[in-house]
């Protein structure tokens, strides 16, 4: 009987550890998250051509937020192969905005307020009134997954299952991960 609890254990084990498997089969590649119960809501999903799975954990703990500071839930970094087109809204007033962090795949679509819930984007962060379109570069990394919920002034949104791209663009430090870009157009249309 001793003998059948020793065998059970490991194969138990193993059991468990393969039910807690990261979004991805590969276990060089992995994701991370911060989640409200034990999952994020919504997956990472709808990734376009010209991009890869790549490992690169610094740049995904970057990217990924604790509940209520927005970010995202959970992610997985790609490299770009080929120029992906991602779109971003972002606020006039503070034009050092234009080339930010936070990107789509899908040309964002009013009205306001229903994108700023999709995306967590608190009325302070951004006025949301112009959007430009870019390409990311050949050879830059980026990270996918859908939005941690964000704590405003007056209220929360909830985590959402909007899949966003955070691109580590800083025009401070003259590191930027995307061109071709277009003028800034009024937004919504």
């Amino acid at each position: 009987m001793l003998k059948k609890q020793f065998i059970l254990l490991p194969v138990l084990a193993v059991t468990l550890i393969s039910g807690c498997a990261s979004v991805n089969d590969s276990p060089e590649i992995s994701a991370i998250g911060y989640t409200k119960g034990d999952i994020c809501t919504g997956q990472i999903d709808n990734i376009p051509d010209g991009l890869t799975p790549v490992s690169d954990p610094a740049l995904l703990a970057e990217a990924s937020g604790e509940p209520g500071k927005g970010k995202l839930c959970t992610g997985q970094v790609f490299e770009a192969t080929q120029p992906v087109r991602v779109y971003r809204v972002w606020n006039s007033e503070k034009d050092y905005t234009k080339y930010g962090r936070w990107w789509s795949f899908e040309q964002p679509v009013g009205p306001k307020d229903k994108y700023r819930k999709d995306n967590g984007i608190c009325p302070s962060w951004s006025s949301l009134d112009v959007m430009t379109h870019c390409d990311i570069k050949v050879g830059a990394r980026v990270v996918v997954g859908p939005g941690q919920s964000a704590r405003c002034k007056k209220f929360t949104f909830d985590q959402s299952a909007v899949n966003q791209v955070y691109i580590s663009n800083d025009t401070r430090e003259n590191r930027l991960w995307v061109e071709a870009c277009s003028q800034a157009t009024a937004w919504p249309e």
